[in-house]
């Protein structure tokens, strides 16, 4: 492990560790903990006692029924049993439990809350909406729970989180790091590491350290992290290495009551006669750091719920620590505390040694929590879901920024901060409110994740669909008052969208399907809408119920290039009343300057005379081939094959099986992908049982023309513990190294490595991976998230979706079977290093259809695109403070 100027790099860790996992004794996965007993005469022990319960918003139960049952007493107990005693403290996390409980609680109950924070008795750790998952979440959605959840902190309690708390993720990213550290974070605990990472870290003492990103040179991006040693967050495998030892400190097992020990030795209350022999566990526990300063949780999933809980871990701890005051001999000062008390006392006594904690880069993936049992299945697991998520995210960034953009232009266009009349602002701000924290709840580590039990996926489905309707209506709302030329004609009746969604979704389990267009002698106009800040060339498709159509630009007059393809309603039956218009080189302009970024394109749809007999009967030229090979314009070539291949599980009667979290393969067979190709554009499609897979080249300029669009429809509900995986084949020399990217974020390096098994090189996707070499990089974009591995040299490897017929013994209780039809889509670009490669970025167009021919105007606020290297994340309108006037003034820009 290095440790020198460039501080420890996770990747070496890796390189370095046998993974062999041996028998650690008491400590199963570490090592037995030796100590003198006259380490702490002149620095005595300081232990901070931090109560906590983690409240999961959706797993076994819905969010709506883990509140009724648990959570909403939790917390009123909280409130009684913390006011009883100024010495008590907790922590609390999950702002979606804690907002719902406050919005039910009365003024008198609100001030005292306010008092337990104020004196620090009650400390909001991390503050998002959830905790989030950090391999599947993308950045936006991890921000956007994390302001939703900090603006209700400031807004109801005027107070700012400090420390980060996250002990289930099933896998730690920088990402987060850095997100909390630019929220205003400076402390962070982490917990779900690689049992061998952590044993690393244990015997280097360097458990407690400074989180760097990877491409950062300075401390600027540097936040203090305390990686939890043990197994778990629960009390067993808190206080000490022995979880036999440890579960006699908590005392809700006591005997007598519904939860026991399962070491079968109960715990007993704290009396004179035992308490010098209960702290040795905690004497244990404080050689593996480097400071005489000492956390250790009290809690797990749910805790608290019963007042006699309370009494029960506060009243005998409390007897601990007194006897500990009353015997300065044993060089232990102990009290209940919050995170904040704990860094602050690990950063005073790091002072006053003048020493530094340690420096650390790279991210924690993949988890493993013992023996093979790699958490890699999640990352694909659901798919479907995963797929919503990110189209949820994508609607409700563009309507964040139209909505923004139209309370803006109407502030200027009526004077004197006024909006129009008619403009329902109150109400599409409680939709976009909702959108967010839909999009919110969904980023906890039990949902985008797929390893919720089925009816509570379909809570969140239907939270995702709802919130997707209903921004639908923000949208079309914002647009029409925004394009219209005469504003006296803006009316809004919900009954009656003046514009349709080209792509509406039926129910929460269907894919989109495209809103067929009606054609006419009038022209009908469709509106496209580029939410990015760059210039786009792009292939907007429309449904049409005529091939005698032609599109026409609606600022030029000008007829576009199109193409009429079939739609096909069985793989070998083409549908007789509907037909795609692929209209080809529409360059969409874009944002660039303060506010103004936003544009419309606008185009006419009109129905033509068909062509002659002849014309109209000419077959489309198409053969069959198999690809092979990209070629670049500079005259790089590099094979490339596309193969699908099925993983099933481990058999055997006594073997661990996958399920919805881990990923325990049996063996692999690829199959041969067969394509075709046609005159206009390249469309690869095969149809197989369970999936179709479709590749198309388009013959444009730009970034679209330089890449392949791979799109696949996955159905494998026939199936029985089986997983279909994607594996692209190239001729890319790049040995056991390849780049996934951290939450869209950021790219991190991995490496696949032969001691560590299959599983084990597979990591998250959230939307990008590539291989490179000195001469070329290939490179997959993701719609999706979901696992990829490099398993050997040339190859990418993703894993579509699964489906399982057995609990893989985690808690869920169940397997994965509740498959859908599963959309995926990829773009996969070569580039040729040798002279440099110039990439620009993608973006993805949302399509409007009116239902009359109005007069728009314009909207082409900006002249150029912003520079590549500046992304503009959000526009987001913030609820002004006298939330009853209906005044939204405040509005966030952010970049990137």
């Amino acid at each position: 492990m290095k440790d020198g100027t460039d501080g420890v790099q996770l990747l070496d860790v890796y390189d370095l560790l046998p993974f062999d996992n041996p028998d650690g004794g008491a400590w199963k996965q570490g090592f037995e903990i030796r100590y003198q007993g006259n380490e702490w005469d002149e620095q005595p022990l300081e232990v901070f006692l931090v109560p906590h319960s983690h409240n999961d918003p959706g797993w076994l139960k819905t969010f709506d029924r883990y509140y009724e049952d648990q959570t909403k007493h939790i917390l009123d107990n909280m409130l009684i049993k913390l006011s009883e005693d100024s010495r008590r403290k907790m922590i609390w996390a999950e702002i979606s439990y804690f907002s719902k409980w406050w919005n039910n609680i009365n003024e008198e109950k609100r001030e005292a809350v306010k008092r337990l924070v104020e004196a620090g008795q009650l400390e909001m750790v991390t503050g998002g909406w959830v905790m989030a998952d950090e391999a599947n979440s993308h950045y936006f959605a991890m921000l956007d729970q994390l302001m939703e959840g900090h603006q209700w902190i400031q807004r109801h309690l005027g107070v700012k989180p400090s420390t980060g708390w996250a002990v289930d993720p099933f896998g730690h990213s920088p990402s987060m790091a850095y997100l909390l550290k630019g929220a205003g974070l400076s402390h962070m605990v982490i917990q779900r590491v690689h049992y061998a990472v952590k044993k690393h870290f244990a015997q280097q003492r360097t458990l407690e350290f400074l989180w760097r990103q990877s491409w950062d040179s300075s401390p600027h991006s540097d936040i203090t992290c305390h990686m939890m040693p043990f197994y778990s967050y629960d009390v067993p495998h808190t206080c000490g290495p022995n979880p036999a030892v440890c579960c006699q400190f908590d005392f809700h097992r006591l005997p007598g009551g519904r939860v026991f020990c399962p070491w079968r030795i109960p715990p007993q209350p704290i009396t004179e006669l035992n308490v010098q022999e209960r702290s040795a566990g905690v004497r244990q526990k404080s050689r593996l750091f480097r400071s005489p300063v000492l956390m250790v949780p009290l809690g797990d999933d749910f805790r608290f719920v019963e007042a006699s809980e309370w009494d029960a871990q506060f009243t005998n701890y409390q007897k601990l620590f007194d006897y500990f005051d009353q015997h300065p001999e044993l060089h232990v000062k102990a009290r209940f505390g919050t995170l904040s008390d704990y860094f602050s006392a690990l950063s005073r006594r790091v002072a006053t040694a003048g020493s530094t904690l340690p420096t650390v880069r790279g991210d924690f993936f993949t988890y493993a929590d013992r023996d093979d049992h790699y958490w890699s299945g999640y990352f694909t697991s659901r798919p479907f879901y995963k797929r919503l998520d990110r189209t949820l995210e994508a609607t409700l960034r563009a309507t964040e920024i139209l909505f923004s953009l139209t309370l803006a232009e109407m502030r200027r266009f009526y004077g004197g901060g006024r909006l129009a009349a008619d403009f329902p602002a109150r109400e599409h701000f409680g939709r976009l409110t909702a959108g967010r924290r839909s999009l919110a709840l969904f980023q906890h580590h039990d949902a985008v994740t797929g390893t919720a039990r089925d009816h509570v996926v379909v809570d969140y489905g239907n939270r995702l669909f709802e919130s997707i309707l209903n921004l639908h209506v923000v949208l079309q709302s914002s647009a029409h008052w925004l394009l219209l030329l005469d504003k006296s004609q803006y009316h809004h009746d919900q009954s009656k969208p003046f514009m349709q969604m080209v792509d509406v979704m039926s129910s929460q389990d269907a894919l989109p399907q495209k809103t067929p267009l009606t054609l006419s002698d009038q022209p009908r106009s469709v509106m496209v809408f580029n939410p990015t800040e760059q210039l786009q060339t792009s292939v907007v498709s429309v449904l049409v119920d005529s091939p005698d159509v032609r599109v026409i630009a609606a600022e030029t007059g000008r007829p576009m290039a199109a193409q009429i393809s079939a739609v096909w309603a069985e793989p070998s039956r083409a549908a007789k009343d509907s037909f795609q218009v692929n209209s080809c080189s529409i360059r969409l302009l874009s944002f660039v300057y303060f506010v103004y970024f936003l544009s419309f394109n606008f185009f006419l749809f009109l129905n033509v005379s068909p062509p002659d007999a002849a014309e109209a009967d000419a077959p489309l030229e198409t053969f069959y081939f198999e690809m092979q090979k990209l070629r670049l314009q500079s005259g790089l070539v590099q094979r490339l094959q596309v193969q699908f291949l099925w993983y099933g599980t481990r058999t055997g009667a006594n073997r661990d099986k996958s399920g919805a979290y881990l990923f325990l393969p049996g063996e692999e067979g690829p199959p041969l992908v067969r394509v075709s190709r046609g005159p206009v554009f390249s469309d690869i499609t095969s149809c197989f049982r369970h999936f179709t897979h479709t590749v198309r080249l388009y013959h444009l300029e730009g970034h679209a023309g330089r890449s392949l669009e791979i799109s696949n429809k996955v159905d494998i509900r026939s199936e029985f513990n089986r997983e279909l995986a994607m594996r692209l084949v190239s001729d890319v020399a790049n040995g056991n190294r390849f780049y996934s990217d951290l939450n869209g974020f950021q790219m991190q390096q991995r490496r696949t490595l032969a001691k560590l098994p299959l599983q084990a090189n597979f990591y998250p996707m959230s939307t990008a991976a590539f291989l490179q070499d000195s001469a070329s990089r290939l490179t997959l974009l993701a719609a999706q998230s979901q696992a990829v591995a490099a398993l050997r040299p040339g190859e990418l490897e993703l894993v579509l979706d699964r489906r399982l017929q057995q609990d893989d013994n985690r808690g869920l209780g169940q397997g994965v079977t509740d498959n859908k039809l599963t959309a995926s889509l990829f773009q996969l670009l070569l580039e040729d290093r040798r002279g440099g490669a110039k990439v620009r970025r993608r973006g993805l167009c949302e399509g409007l259809i009116d239902n009359q021919l109005p007069k728009f105007r314009p909207f082409l606020p900006l002249r150029s695109s912003l520079p590549c290297d500046v992304h503009l994340l959000n526009l987001r309108t913030l609820e002004d403070a006298q939330v009853t006037s209906g005044d939204y003034s405040h509005t966030d820009m952010l970049l990137r």
